[in-house]
């Protein structure tokens, strides 16, 4: 669904190159960026990367290289620029007085997704709370007058009818979201206290990986699919059981680089469904060139959330696009991970994580088989020690 079906937004991308952030991660971050921007309807064009010891706390990327943009932009115009970064209330205000632009950074960029993704009354609240609390301290932005009159990226949402927002009222807006949504969590807490016997499991996995595709093969359910960042923000729980063996089965809100705050604490009721797990299924996109990085960024994540000590199966997807060439019998070339055959690809994460690997392609339904056996041997290991009187067979 695209929100302007007349003309699509353009939007000018600019990242920051630093100390702890090489180039070369700096120019994967900012794909991921037009792939956000491609998701939130928009077309992605020119490309600024600046390089910095540290972000410039007045302008982020420093006068001169704003500048150029500024230079930029007189001749190609553009509807919008979106920095890879969180930007201050400061810097957002020096950025547009410099090249008289709306102005967005990554986390408003994700908040307008989630606003656009958002189907269920109860996903919308989450959004429209983390929204609102985004947009206390940057109230004084000059486009907003103007700008949330016609809509566009990253202003779908809270105050889209508003000239100009009132900071008390949408303090009290934030207080009555809150309100609702610790009622809805308790009535989901009681829902899972109510599911205690089965055991749960979990997909998680940084987003776009194909954890809702798994869903649909093992639950044969019809959960929400697409080659988009974040195609899935409401939780789904599915009964599966496999040789007799009953269990639940959660898919969860993918993961991302720099997630903003705001959404992880308005979605905390869906990030308990992580929380608790008693298996975790960490599905990893194996055909993404950054999927080492991808891995890392989901643990991390795991580990802020308390979660990171669960029983994990690391499920590697996507392996028709990884395999595509097919390896020469007689290669010779030395093993990297890019020559690797599925079998040595296997030993070395096991080896390397400690834990189950498997490798499977969802789309093309290889090894789900295998995949259905790791997690009813799983799944009956934590049955027969927690509820052996509930093990038939």
């Amino acid at each position: 669904m695209i929100l302007h079906p007349q003309k699509k937004e353009t939007a000018i991308l600019v990242g920051l190159a630093t100390r702890q952030q090489e180039m070369e991660q700096t120019r994967e971050f900012l794909n991921e960026l037009a792939f956000l921007v491609d998701t939130a309807g928009g077309i992605a064009g020119k490309r600024f990367i600046q390089k910095l010891d540290y972000a410039d706390p007045r302008t982020y990327v420093g006068s001169g290289k704003l500048k150029e943009i500024a230079a930029f932009l007189q001749e190609n115009p553009a509807d919008m620029v979106v920095f890879d970064d969180e930007l201050s209330p400061a810097q957002i205000r020096n950025i547009e007085k410099v090249l008289n632009c709306r102005i967005l950074d990554r986390n408003n960029l994700i908040l307008d997704i989630f606003a656009h993704r958002a189907q269920t009354s109860y996903a919308r609240t989450q959004v429209e709370l983390a929204q609102n609390e985004y947009l206390l301290p940057r109230l004084t932005r000059m486009w907003t007058h103007l700008e949330k009159q016609r809509g566009g990226i990253g202003f779908r949402g809270p105050g889209e009818q508003e000239i100009e927002t009132d900071r008390r009222i949408l303090r009290y807006r934030i207080a009555l979201l809150k309100d609702k949504l610790e009622k809805i969590d308790k009535q989901k807490a009681t829902q899972r206290k109510n599911r205690r016997h089965m055991i749960r499991v979990a997909l998680v996995g940084y987003t776009n990986v194909g954890k809702s595709t798994i869903m649909n093969l093992l639950s044969k359910s019809e959960v929400f699919a697409e080659n988009k960042l974040f195609a899935t923000l409401d939780t789904t729980v599915r009964k599966l059981v496999i040789e007799n063996q009953p269990f639940l089965l959660s898919d969860t809100v993918g993961f991302i680089r720099k997630l903003p705050h705001t959404l992880i604490e308005s979605f905390k009721s869906t990030l308990d469904e992580v929380r608790e797990a008693d298996i975790l299924v960490h599905v990893v996109d194996i055909s993404h060139p950054d999927f080492e990085e991808q891995i890392s960024v989901v643990k991390q994540t795991l580990t802020d959330l308390n979660a990171s000590d669960k029983p994990t199966l690391l499920l590697f997807n996507k392996t028709d696009a990884y395999f595509s060439i097919e390896k020469e019998a007689d290669d010779l070339s030395p093993a990297t991970k890019e020559n690797l055959t599925l079998a040595e690809l296997q030993k070395t994460w096991m080896a390397r994580e400690n834990s189950l690997s498997l490798f499977i392609s969802a789309t093309r339904n290889q090894n789900i088989g295998l995949l259905r056996e790791t997690l009813f041997k799983e799944v009956r290991k934590i049955q027969m020690t927690r509820y052996p009187e509930l093990v038939k067979g």
